[in-house]
């Protein structure tokens, strides 16, 4: 076992959850040594062509990582780790909102200006996590161009940026992706809707966040009254201008916005969170050309830190 590579006891607890070849088409390679190949890439930021042998044919690891991140193998997985630690009770959930600009590389560039044609691929059956013909998915076809891939120019370049929400225990629970020059305001409402934690057992998924902290990027009157409206209690600062302007305003500017400073302290778990990730080095710069497969790279990368935390 290589350094960075699953554990026993990780591999253990994401060995059930895999889909099983051999329905058609034969028998797929050995599931844990793929992962460590996609591991390997993206914790170092190799080319794929790059991959050490152990790993076999580089060609089988890329198209493993390309599948499951099309299909929502990746994120199928972070959920059932995310299941489990809620079950146990082992969730904060305080949860934190933010972002970071991520520089693309070169070889980002190039993605088709109109969307490809999409390329089926075999589905996995979510009960029996067997490949099944009946389950066809499509590869996603993204929006074309960079905005469509998620890259645009911001001060920082070329960049791609990442919007995170993340536990009171600094992880991911939900990831989106925008480009680079997207603000962060707008943002707080879909990344909050990506928050789904399902249950063991019966009942729904859990959505709604005990309390959201998030900073002045985030303090617009749509936001707060989106949280108000699902009964989330939150703290995020109110900016001088709209403190400025509310009390030009007089008694029609309404109450000034709640704000608890020893709690808005606990914020910085999502600056850790974003540290946490960009250790990766495949996810602190973006090569991929698609949107799809940079979340999947940044989707396992957030597997492993729920696995490892």
């Amino acid at each position: 076992m290589g350094r960075g590579d699953l554990t026993n006891a990780e591999w253990d607890r994401l060995e059930s959850f895999l889909p099983r070849g051999g329905v058609r088409g034969g028998r797929w390679s050995d599931h844990r040594r793929v992962i460590n190949g996609v591991l390997y890439r993206v914790r170092t930021g190799v080319q794929w062509r790059d991959l050490p042998e152990r790993f076999g044919p580089w060609e089988t690891v890329y198209k493993r990582h390309r599948r499951w991140s099309a299909d929502g193998t990746w994120q199928m997985l972070l959920s059932k780790v995310q299941a489990a630690e809620d079950a146990a009770g082992r969730i904060d959930w305080d949860v934190s909102v933010d972002s970071t600009a991520v520089r693309a590389h070169q070889h980002a560039a190039g993605a088709r200006k109109t969307p490809p044609a999409a390329i089926p691929q075999k589905g996995v059956h979510r009960r029996t996590n067997q490949v099944d013909p009946a389950t066809e998915t499509a590869r996603p076809t993204g929006g074309g161009g960079q905005v469509g891939e998620c890259l645009g120019r911001s001060r920082g370049g070329f960049t791609t940026k990442i919007h995170l929400a993340a536990d009171g225990r600094c992880r991911p629970l939900a990831v989106l992706l925008t480009p680079g020059h997207y603000g962060d305001g707008p943002q707080l409402e879909p990344v909050l809707q990506q928050v789904s934690v399902p249950r063991i057992g019966v009942g729904r998924p859990r959505t709604r966040p005990d309390h959201v902290l998030a900073d002045k990027a985030y303090t617009s009157r749509k936001n707060r009254h989106y949280l108000r409206r699902r009964g989330i209690s939150h703290t995020i600062p109110e900016r001088l201008d709209q403190r400025r302007h509310r009390r030009n305003r007089g008694s029609r500017g309404g109450r000034p916005a709640g704000f608890d400073r020893e709690r808005y302290k606990k914020r910085n778990t999502v600056e850790r969170a974003i540290n946490r990730l960009k250790s990766f080095r495949a996810v602190a710069t973006r090569y991929e050309k698609r949107a799809y497969t940079y979340l999947g790279t940044v989707t396992l990368a957030a597997l492993i830190i729920w696995l490892r935390t």
